[in-house]
């Protein structure tokens, strides 16, 4: 008995995992392609594809940095897209490095509201002060 029971359990457990429809999206995504190529001097590039339409891409080279206090740096430009739920083509675009840190720029990206002309009008002043009057 305990047999046919251990049986059963098992068999209900296989039916469910082998009649489970293929999720789409990203559990059921595989790779499509896939590059990379890391260089001696420390430089790199890779990309990839995945069969839900994401993709990616970045470069990076290696730099002296300029305080000595702070090892190499690396400085990094790359690029992921992928498709929303509503059907949207999103595009990050990038660069990374010691100086700017990382900068994001896509078109899904919130902006912030245009400075009104009298704000605006008053900081192009302060700006024209000498510094010492700044204050």
């Amino acid at each position: 008995m305990k047999i046919q029971i251990t049986l059963l359990l098992i068999g209900c457990a296989a039916s469910a995992v082998f009649a489970a429809p293929q999720a789409q999206g990203e559990a059921g995504a595989s790779i499509v392609s896939q590059e990379s190529n890391i260089e001696p001097d420390g430089s790199y590039n890779y990309n990839y594809e995945t069969s839900n339409g994401i993709k990616g891409e970045e470069t990076g080279t290696l730099k002296k940095a300029t305080s000595p206090d702070t090892s190499d740096v690396i400085i990094a430009r790359g690029s992921v897209s992928y498709t929303s739920p509503e059907g949207n083509l999103i595009t990050l675009n990038y660069a990374a490095d010691d100086e700017n840190g990382f900068q994001p720029q896509g078109d899904h990206l919130p902006t912030p509201p245009p400075i009104p002309p009298a704000i605006q009008k008053a900081l192009d002043y302060l700006l024209s002060l000498p510094p010492a009057k700044r204050r």
